[in-house]
């Protein structure tokens, strides 16, 4: 599969970097301290703010005290935190206003993760504190276009949460899901579906950005051809 954009949003976590470890702990302790599951907890807070997550659990909690608490432990905890595979050449074959990040992590914690995965961060990043409503939203992925001087369908947005890959679609930009923390039927919102980044290849080209890959699903295309 060949594909061209003009622009492309990277998510952040299970993307660019795997911080589960240090998700699944801050979030196993918060759960504790507030008599919630820490399952359920892990399970809400995956690819949504946590601010809004907070709400979901305990809306009767001073929700950003309680963001303060966890940005606090996810920050002081990067035990385990690395660049996922196939990123770096990826990012390599991209000068920076090609590409920015859109993540439902708050900007200190998402730059302090990238910054410790080795990741290069860009000037300028969409975060969980720049916008009124996070992922499924698309208000996020519409920031992320507009960061880009592009609109969205000249984008490409690249997920592995069921969230994240509905708000890229909301947007109006096409989706590439990895299944890197979501299974496949969960991440129908996606427009294509790879294992992970190690199976996508980029370059410019013309000033636009080739996209070779080999998808293993073709999910919400399939779809909407098999309606009409």
């Amino acid at each position: 599969m060949k594909i061209y954009v003009r622009g492309i949003l990277f998510d952040m976590d299970g993307i660019l970097v795997s911080s589960l470890g240090s998700v699944e702990r801050s979030w196993t302790k918060w759960a504790r301290r507030h008599g919630v599951d820490p399952a359920a907890a892990i399970r809400t807070a995956h690819g949504r703010r946590a601010i809004e997550s907070v709400r979901l659990l305990r809306p009767d909690l001073n929700d950003e005290q309680e963001l303060k608490w966890l940005e606090d432990m996810e920050v002081e905890d990067n035990e385990g935190l690395e660049i996922l595979k196939g990123v770096k050449p990826i990012l390599e074959a991209l000068p920076e206003k090609y590409w920015t990040v859109v993540t439902s992590a708050t900007e200190r914690l998402a730059r302090a993760r990238m910054a410790d995965g080795g990741i290069p961060v860009p000037a300028r990043i969409v975060t969980a504190d720049m916008v009124t409503r996070g992922k499924p939203d698309p208000e996020p992925y519409r920031r992320g276009a507009e960061l880009l001087g592009l609109n969205p369908e000249e984008c490409l947005v690249i997920e592995d949460s069921a969230s994240g890959a509905t708000a890229g679609r909301a947007a109006g930009c096409k989706v590439l899901a990895t299944l890197f923390s979501h299974s496949l039927a969960s991440l129908s919102a996606a427009d294509w579906i790879v294992k992970s980044l190690e199976d996508v290849h980029v370059r410019v080209v013309n000033d636009l950005i080739e996209i070779h890959f080999e998808p293993i699903a073709r999910v919400a295309l399939a779809a909407a051809e098999s309606a009409h």
